[in-house]
C-alpha cells in the first residue's frame, strides 16, 4: 500500500447505506404532499405560484434521487472492487509465504 493512502470500506458502505435509506424515505414523502388546497392559501395568484414551485421542486428532488442512486451504486461497486483485489492479493501472498520444499532457510 502506498504511504498515506487508505480506504475505509466501512465508511464507503455506510455512505451508500445512508443514501439508500434516505432515498427510501423520499419515496413516501413527496413534495406534492405539501401542495395545499387553493382555498387554504386565500389568494389565487399565490396559490398558482406555490403549485408551480412544488412541481419544479418535485422534479429537482427526483433528479437528486437519481443522482443519489448512482452515487450509492458506485460506492458499493468500489467496495466490491477493493474487496476483490484484497482477496486476490491475500491469495497470492498465501502461495508466496507457504513453502512446499521444506523448512524456510531464513527462519531460526
Amino acid at each position: 500500500m502506498a504511504e498515506g493512502f487508505k480506504v475505509d470500506l466501512g465508511a464507503l458502505e455506510a455512505a451508500a447505506s445512508g443514501i439508500t435509506d434516505t432515498l427510501a424515505k423520499l419515496q413516501f414523502k413527496k413534495v406534492s404532499d405539501l401542495d395545499p388546497n387553493k382555498d387554504d392559501i386565500g389568494h389565487g395568484h399565490l396559490a398558482d405560484v406555490l403549485e408551480k414551485f412544488c412541481t419544479r421542486w418535485e422534479i429537482g428532488v427526483e433528479n437528486l434521487a437519481k443522482d443519489g442512486q448512482s452515487v450509492a451504486k458506485r460506492l458499493n461497486a468500489s467496495v466490491k472492487a477493493y474487496r476483490e483485489v484484497d482477496g486476490r492479493i491475500v491469495g497470492h501472498l498465501d502461495g508466496t509465504l507457504s513453502r512446499d520444499s521444506g523448512k524456510d532457510p531464513g527462519a531460526k
